[in-house]
């Protein structure tokens, strides 16, 4: 499915206003600002157009985040990306989006995270990719194929995990060089970046990596090796050199949760270059998992607290997959804006769940969305009504028990199933502790909201 008249509409509106920014961004955002309040009729972009006219007119660390988009990325990356990622990938994905909803009966993500493959070249502490083993692959064809379902729902946002996604590299940019109009991303450990995938990078220019760190290079090394932290700093060198779009993935745990919420590693990840760093809370999966790099009540709260610090204080966009919920009404997962497909093809409710009753090789993407599991997902969300207590797993004890049981879903683990009942066990101690902290939190914030109006 190409794009329709209205959508090529919207595409050729967006190519001259785009030429319009290059002269003067920072005089001539507002104004664009102000003629997309007009144009946004169906008030698409409303509230993200609020946001970056404040961002400008209070030229604080927004404004500088912004900025650097002229002064630290490629000319044409930016351009295809804004293309991609604004236009593509929210004023038509949106449309697309919401009328597959509606004609479906059933949550249409806006982002899939699929793995290429199930090997990797690293083998870190308390990755679930291991339990996969090292075998699965989806073809370069699976792949396309779920791509071209994707964009006739009006996906057009596509995430690698893995395994290590790179291991896949020229499947990868045969994939970005075919779907020009999608941006795609990819979680990885960074040590496979060299001069030759940052050409691959430039000439492609819709493949953004978020590069695994945690943290210095002690925790990063305890963690994924013995010499990674140096070869992904030249790899993330290499990308800032070449004026390449990037940014960070960081898993806090326990025993590392100060140094990634530190001010000090924030203005290292600026620094080198980055320009966005997905925050992930430790999770227990797999039969084998060490439930002491679980964070507590109190670890969380602080990452909670500093996540906000930063986002007024440094100009990087900071996401945090857990504590972000009260922006987002909860849950994201089970197909609500994302899901995820493993190496094996197996189509789960999101990247920490490892349970399905769909396969790509066997249905497709709206006959798994219409399935029993995603449907439980869609009946939940939100799982609570506190918006920081998201997760059917961490957050909200025995609810994924509750959906696996009555979707009939199976584990997906091939090398150690996990009964879903130990894993939810596994969590409960977290979720009491953090439902005391979150209510105070939430509570506190509706009062302050209350008081406001």
């Amino acid at each position: 499915m190409g794009f329709s008249l209205k959508e090529k509409t919207y595409i050729q509106a967006a190519k001259p206003l785009i030429g319009y920014l290059d002269k003067d961004p920072e005089k001539n955002i507002p104004k664009l600002m102000k003629l997309a309040q007009i144009w946004d009729r169906e008030k698409v972009l409303d509230g993200k157009i609020g946001a970056i006219q404040k961002a400008m007119e209070e030229q604080g660390n927004w404004y500088d985040f912004v900025k650097s988009f002229w002064t630290d990325i490629d000319d044409e990356q930016r351009v295809l990306l804004f293309e991609n990622f604004v236009v593509n990938g929210n004023m038509i994905s949106d449309r697309r989006r919401t009328k597959a909803m509606e004609k479906y009966n059933c949550n249409v993500p806006w982002a899939i995270l699929m793995d290429p493959t199930s090997a990797c070249n690293l083998h870190c502490i308390g990755c679930w990719a291991a339990e996969y083993g090292n075998k699965l692959n989806m073809s370069y064809e699976t792949l396309d194929d779920i791509v071209e379902q994707g964009k006739e729902l009006g996906i057009f946002t596509y995430l690698f995990s893995g395994g290590e996604p790179t291991v896949r590299k020229d499947d990868i940019f045969k994939l970005c060089e075919k779907h020009h109009d999608c941006t795609f991303l990819a979680f990885t450990n960074g040590t496979m970046i060299d001069e030759d995938f940052v050409e691959n990078m430039l000439r492609v220019k819709n493949f953004i990596p978020a590069v695994s760190v945690e943290g210095f290079d002690e925790a990063t090394d305890m963690r994924r090796g013995k010499g990674t932290f140096a070869r992904l700093q030249n790899g993330i060198k290499l990308m800032k050199e070449n004026k390449l779009a990037f940014g960070m993935s960081c898993c806090y745990t326990s025993k590392n949760y100060d140094v990634i919420g530190s001010d000090e590693y924030f203005d290292w990840m600026i620094d080198m270059g980055a320009k966005f760093v997905w925050l992930f809370t430790y999770m227990p999966v797999g039969v084998n998992s060490d439930t002491d790099l679980m964070v507590t009540a109190d670890q969380r709260e602080y990452m909670y607290n500093k996540v906000r610090e930063f986002r007024r204080t440094k100009p990087i966009f900071a996401l945090d997959f857990w504590n972000d919920g009260e922006y987002i009404d909860g849950c994201i997962a089970g197909g609500r804006r994302y899901l995820h497909i493993n190496a094996n093809g197996d189509i789960e409710p999101c990247a920490f769940i490892h349970y399905s009753d769909s396969n790509i090789h066997e249905k497709t993407l709206i006959e798994a969305l219409q399935g029993p599991l995603f449907q439980e997902y869609r009946k939940g969300q939100p799982f609570s009504d506190n918006m920081l207590r998201p997760c059917p797993l961490l957050d909200n004890k025995n609810r994924l028990a509750e959906m696996v049981e009555a979707s009939g879903a199976h584990s997906t683990d091939l090398e150690h199933p996990e009964d879903v009942r130990k894993l939810c066990a596994k969590c409960h101690n977290a979720a009491d502790n953090w439902k005391v902290t979150a209510d105070e939190i939430w509570n506190r914030k509706t009062d302050e909201k209350q008081n406001i109006m």
